[in-house]
């Protein structure tokens, strides 16, 4: 049903728009159930097991500030229909007292004459036809009026149905608030229990920090090493083509000079070249399908496909632990928690620059998109190999199970030697 929103509610979301924000995010949170079970499956509650909590307990506050709107939009349409229906009960009043009129009219005449004499008592036939269309006009108009006022009554049900519609709805949805809020409840003592647990393990919680640090420091190093070897080979491409261009311009040089040595011993004039513009020199040293490459990733900005379905579990840049006060750890890219053996997807096309396995990041792939980079790390099942053309969405490998029954896959963006926040540049969900 299209409803217009004015005055007050203008900003309101549409019922379209607000079914749509409703069933992504319900998605969500099944999603993230699904994510949950396999972390609460441990014996042991685990960081994993907390961050998919943290994640339930948002995509549960969202739910029911959806349910909110959704209760706010249905007391707006409400009143729509009760200010429609106001409308219809006056329309048909009216026509009611009209019509009661005119049957009144009606009886009054049939009182004091038949139709039959008022039609024969014309003076004229000119006057008899007139008389009698006058009759005949009355009589449709009469009938035209019953019929509006059936079809009157006939909206005014239909409004009534619909406003009983709208509050069976309204109260359904009132229902499901008080229902999600109580989930949220348990969630939240959830959270505050697993937390508890967690800061008694302090010691395990450093171990493993200090692991990750070790590991990401590896991949860091590898990533660098991959970005550096890249530049020392665009380079090496930009001077060897500059040496091939110079060498072309000299031998064309040294032709046009033996030419003119020759037309000089036969008195012939020389041959005036007229100066060649320069060709512009890529100072990067990317070629022109990978200068193409780079500008449309740039343009993908905000608009890049996940590479698995999941949420972030981890964000890019320096953030507090989750459990220890006061303890700092840095992302290179962003964590995305998912189910073990999860396919893992290229966010664009590119060529495989880089395929290993490293000591806490399971396989680890890089792929090339002009002079940028995307980094695939905690992998198994690897399908591509360096060299590779890939495609956007395309299957380069699954999601390693997590040792402690969290599995997560490491994502980076880099530009050249810098790293980049890829929350910026994956699709908003």
């Amino acid at each position: 049903m299209l409803l217009c929103i004015t005055g007050s509610a203008f900003a309101q979301k549409t019922r379209e728009q607000l079914e749509k924000e409703k069933s992504e995010n319900q998605s969500k949170i099944r999603e993230i159930q699904n994510i949950l079970k396999q972390t609460s499956s441990q014996k042991n509650v685990n960081l994993g097991q907390l961050k998919a909590l943290n994640q339930q307990i948002n995509t549960y506050k969202k739910q029911i500030d959806l349910l909110s709107d959704d209760l706010d939009l249905l007391d707006s349409e409400l009143k729509v229909l009760e200010k429609r229906k106001q409308k219809l009960d006056s329309s048909l009043a009216k026509l009611k007292e009209e019509y009661g009129h005119m049957i009144y009219e009606a009886s009054k005449r049939n009182a004091y004459f038949n139709q039959l004499v008022f039609l024969f008592s014309a003076g004229t036939f000119n006057q008899f036809v007139l008389r009698y269309k006058y009759l005949k006009q009355y009589t449709e108009a009469r009938q035209g009026q019953a019929k509006e006022i059936e079809a009157l009554q006939t909206k005014v049900v239909a409004e009534r149905q619909r406003i009983t519609a709208k509050k069976n709805q309204q109260k359904n949805v009132l229902n499901t608030r008080v229902t999600e809020s109580t989930k949220l409840e348990g969630l939240k003592v959830k959270q505050n229990e697993v937390i508890q647990e967690l800061s008694q393990k302090e010691v395990e919680l450093r171990r493993q920090i200090a692991e990750n640090k070790r590991a990401t420091d590896l991949l860091e190093a590898n990533i660098r090493r991959i970005a550096e070897r890249e530049r020392r080979e665009r380079l090496e491409r930009e001077r060897r083509e500059r040496e091939e261009r110079e060498a072309r311009r000299k031998a064309e040089r040294e032709r046009i000079a033996r030419e003119n040595a020759e037309r000089e011993k036969k008195g012939e004039a020389a041959i005036v070249v007229a100066p060649k513009e320069e060709e512009p020199i890529d100072v990067s040293g990317m070629s022109a399908e990978e200068n193409t490459l780079a500008s449309s990733f740039t343009a993908s900005q905000s608009r890049l496909p996940w590479p698995v379905r999941g949420f972030v579990s981890g964000h890019f840049g320096q953030r507090p632990h989750a459990v220890l006060k006061g303890v700092m750890v840095d992302n290179l890219g962003v964590d995305i928690q998912t189910p073990a053996g999860e396919l893992v997807k290229a966010v664009y096309d590119g060529v495989v620059l880089d395929v290993t396995e490293m000591p806490g990041m399971g396989n680890v792939v890089a792929i090339q998109h002009g002079n940028y980079m995307t980094i695939y790390a905690k992998m198994t099942g690897v399908i591509v190999r360096a060299g590779q053309k890939v495609k956007a969405r395309e299957n380069i490998g699954k999601v390693a199970p997590g040792g402690d029954g969290t599995s997560e896959l490491q994502f980076q963006i880099w530009k050249n030697t810098s790293r980049l926040n890829p929350e910026n540049w994956l699709m908003r969900r």
